[in-house]
């Protein structure tokens, strides 16, 4: 019997999006059977992958074609968080997408014969601080605080009683934001700043935030593939390795052969500036503390991420060198 023939047949949504891309780049090239579903192809090929073209994300979206054969989803399709959000009712639409399409599609996976439904969650499901020196743990309550994260916990909560009444393996995965090739938002915005030698108001910043490798988020999601004691588990996923706005701009500098150009500025004073130019968002995410203790999901799972933050970084720039 083949190697192949070993593999669980694997669904990955939002198959075209950055997490969907690069898990069904892994897996494909590791021999996994797949059917990507996203709005856009893949440019992978071969006997091995199907393509389920996704033309809507809500409550009525009809995935029984897609389902055929597959023994686990992994649920990466999502409206993502918005960082300027003008819709009238945010919250509805995330529930439309984040809840109502992702129980939609637990329901019919379940009902397909699927074995293990594994989501990708957010840690705004969870929260967006923690205290210094008291990183977030999976079993802490959660107290998300905007309607993406409220979203992502309502869909962890009727996945939850799904899995309790059928019997369907449900994996939710907490991660932190996630850097890697190809990343974008806020991340490349530093990227692109310390590329281009630009002062930025870092230099005072010490407090900690845990971020998480695109390539160690690949490999947890491979491992709770067909890991028994992934079943049921909440877990919540970094690189282990926390790191001060003020250090990650050393790192990237470092990365990128660039001198590291940060100016002291305070914290208060720099949030009072940033609160006054109604980026009161952007203030708490650089100046407060948000780490996550994945000691638990180590445990769980015998795993540790693979990949160190310095060569993630070194990757990210990188590409990031190869398409700016």
């Amino acid at each position: 019997m083949s190697r192949a023939q070993h593999l669980p047949h694997v669904l990955i949504t939002g198959a075209s999006g950055f997490v969907g891309r690069a898990l069904l780049a892994a897996l494909h090239g590791q021999g996994y059977p797949l059917t990507a579903a996203s709005r856009q192809a893949p440019p992978q090929q071969g006997a091995s992958l199907r393509y389920w073209p996704v033309q809507r994300l809500d409550g009525h979206s009809d995935w029984r074609g897609a389902l055929q054969g597959v023994d686990v989803v992994v649920h990466c399709a999502a409206r993502v968080h918005v960082m300027n959000e003008r819709g009238a009712d945010p919250l509805a639409a995330f529930r439309q997408s984040n809840v109502e399409a992702t129980l939609a599609l637990a329901r019919q996976a379940q009902a397909a014969g699927v074995r293990r439904f594994i989501f990708l969650s957010s840690i705004k499901a969870h929260g967006e601080a923690s205290r210094p020196g008291r990183p977030l743990r999976a079993d802490d309550p959660p107290a998300p605080c905007d309607p993406y994260g409220q979203s992502k916990l309502e869909a962890e909560w009727a996945l939850q009683a799904l899995a309790a009444e059928t019997g369907l393996e449900l994996v939710i995965i907490r991660p932190v934001l996630v850097y890697g090739p190809g990343v974008r938002a806020n991340f490349r915005s530093l990227l692109r700043a310390v590329a281009r030698g630009w002062p930025l108001p870092l230099g005072a910043l010490g407090n900690r935030r845990s971020l998480l490798a695109l390539d160690n988020l690949v490999d947890l999601i491979r491992v709770c593939l067909t890991h028994p004691a992934a079943a049921g588990a909440t877990l919540l996923a970094s690189d282990g390795e926390d790191l001060s706005p003020r250090e990650l701009v050393r790192r990237l500098a470092r990365a990128l052969e660039r001198p590291p150009r940060l100016l002291p500025v305070p914290a208060g004073l720099l949030t009072a500036l940033l609160v006054l130019l109604g980026r009161r968002g952007v203030a708490e995410r650089l100046c407060g503390t948000l780490q996550v203790d994945i000691s638990a999901t180590c445990r769980r799972l015998n795993w540790q991420p693979p990949v160190t933050v310095d060569t993630a970084l070194q990757r990210t720039v990188r590409d990031y060198l190869e398409h700016s």
